[in-house]
């Protein structure tokens, strides 16, 4: 067996690498994980960037950052396939969900424009809130949301681990947070928040988790890349099978992973998710997907739109840098260590994100496949440039 360190942050969405190692998926593939549990975004890319691990569950954007050079300097990294979309949810801490309640805002959960609205109505000056990283989906959904709903400068953004945000809520560090389950359930679960809306509400399809390796790795080692990319993505179709969510909550909640009851993993695994400390549910369909509907395809067009707003907001020069962009990308990589797999791959590498409002059938490599929905809540639509 070849040993891969594989670093993973504690949290739902970190499933396919547990769940690869755990049923056999890498084992099948010759490999076995090292798993090794990371406290903070900004640590795993550290550690993957000295060689300290080989492989990470990380933010997607995270590596973008790098290739634009708004990180320390580390070899160059890849992002070979996305390991999720979706998963998060936005928090308020109970004084706002009150004030929310008081001027008749239902939670209903999906109508990412009135909560919106209502959040605009009852927060004057200051809100301060939480996101696990400075570059991550979660930012990315918050800033847009908050914009598109009024709030201008006065937001006032928190980096905090995802562990901590019930601490920092429940502190009063932060107002409300964006971050990926288990974390928000086990925010309700303490009584230290309400969930306003899922990420999905925003924007249909955020890619949240990629799976990524240095460039020096995947150059040196591509078979190892290969099999490394076909574990993740088998473990990612068992997972979106909804006969085995259960299994996959017990297993992940084991105490050397979440260290969680079950229960609160399986809320966000199944979609089901308890928004306030009275035990108010809401039923969020397709909350989290590992696999179906190319889940997993690596768009060089996604990672333009991140990099749209890194450039923007530290004045960067937007060709070159929506080039090193997209180059760590690696839909070069995701087509040819993942044909052999039968995986869908899309006819192009580039799209117009944000056009897809229901599942649409496009022509793909092969015949033809299934996208998954991408619509923003408010209709933005972004064109990236041509990569060369």
């Amino acid at each position: 067996m070849e040993i891969i360190r594989f670093g993973y942050v504690p949290l739902t969405d970190a499933a396919p690498a547990i769940i690869a190692h755990e049923l056999g998926f890498a084992a099948e593939e010759g490999l076995e994980l090292d798993l090794m549990r990371i406290g903070a975004w900004a640590q795993s890319r550290d550690l993957l960037g000295a060689g300290l691990i080989d492989a990470a569950h990380m933010l997607v954007p995270l590596p973008v950052a790098q290739a634009v050079g708004l990180g320390p300097v580390l070899p160059p990294m890849d992002l070979v396939m996305f390991l999720s979309q979706g998963g998060q949810a936005v928090a308020v801490n109970q004084d706002i969900a009150a004030r929310l309640r008081a001027e008749g805002h239902g939670f209903n959960f999906n109508n990412a424009r009135a909560a919106g609205q209502a959040l605009r109505r009852v927060v004057r000056g200051p809100l301060r809130v939480g996101v696990p990283f400075r570059f991550s989906t979660q930012a990315e959904i918050v800033f847009h949301w908050l914009e598109a709903s009024g709030f201008g400068e006065e937001v006032r953004v928190v980096t905090i681990p995802p562990p901590m945000m019930a601490d920092a809520i429940d502190a009063g560090e932060v107002d409300a947070f964006c971050v990926g389950e288990p974390w928000p359930s086990f925010a309700v679960e303490r009584g230290a928040a309400t969930l306003l809306l899922t990420g999905r509400a925003i924007w249909m399809s955020p890619p949240e988790k990629g799976l990524v390796l240095r460039r020096d790795f995947t150059a040196a080692r591509p078979d190892t890349t290969g099999r490394l990319m076909r574990a993740m993505w088998r473990a990612g179709r068992w997972l979106d099978d909804p006969a085995n969510r259960g299994t996959a909550a017990d297993i992940l909640c084991r105490p050397h992973y979440l260290d969680l009851p079950p229960e609160l993993a399986e809320r966000g695994l199944r979609g089901r998710l308890m928004i306030s400390s009275a035990g108010e549910t809401r039923q969020c369909d397709d909350f989290i997907a590992f696999h179906r509907d190319a889940a997993t395809f690596p768009w060089k067009s996604l990672a333009a739109l991140f990099a749209a707003r890194m450039i923007r907001n530290h004045g960067l020069d937007p060709a070159p840098a929506s080039q090193a962009a997209m180059d760590c990308f690696r839909t070069d990589l995701y087509r040819e260590h993942l044909r052999p797999a039968g995986a869908g791959l899309p006819g192009a590498s580039l799209r117009v994100e944000g056009a897809i409002d229901i599942p649409r059938l496009v022509a793909a490599e092969s015949g033809q496949m299934i996208l998954r929905p991408d619509a923003f809540f408010d209709g933005r639509l972004f064109e990236p440039p041509s990569a060369t």
